[in-house]
């Protein structure tokens, strides 16, 4: 059974930084790509990054670019996001979430945030 459960969330002044993570277990972690999204009040999952099985690659969208960093290690089956900088609009729920898919592009695609945990809340606000 899949299990990914998200911690290190907060409250935060804008210009601050969190470091959110992702303990995973129920499967080989390092087998799978994995991604973070986030949905902020009222709006859908929306996609931040994704990175590959041994954390060498990565791919963040473009509004987070230089602010935020995904990151994994696989012998402690947990995925991280640090974040920086951080500004009033980051406010949201963040998740992990397992991509299923063999292809790295499409993990940022809505079919796999299927399978995430019960998020931690980020709150940016002076």
């Amino acid at each position: 059974q899949v299990q990914l459960v998200e911690s290190g969330g907060g409250s935060v002044q804008p210009g601050g930084s969190l470091r959110v993570s992702c303990a995973a277990s129920g499967f080989t972690f390092g087998d799978y790509f994995m991604n973070w999204v986030r949905q902020a009040p009222g709006k859908g999952l929306e996609w931040i990054a994704t990175i590959n099985r041994d954390g060498g690659t990565n791919n963040v969208i473009h509004f987070v670019q230089g602010r935020f960093t995904i990151s994994r290690d696989n012998d402690k089956n947990t995925l991280y996001l640090q974040m920086n900088d951080l500004k009033p609009d980051d406010t949201a729920t963040y998740y992990c979430t397992k991509c299923n898919s063999r292809l790295f592009v499409t993990c940022r695609m809505s079919r796999e945030f299927a399978e995430r945990g019960q998020g931690t809340q980020v709150t940016v606000s002076s």
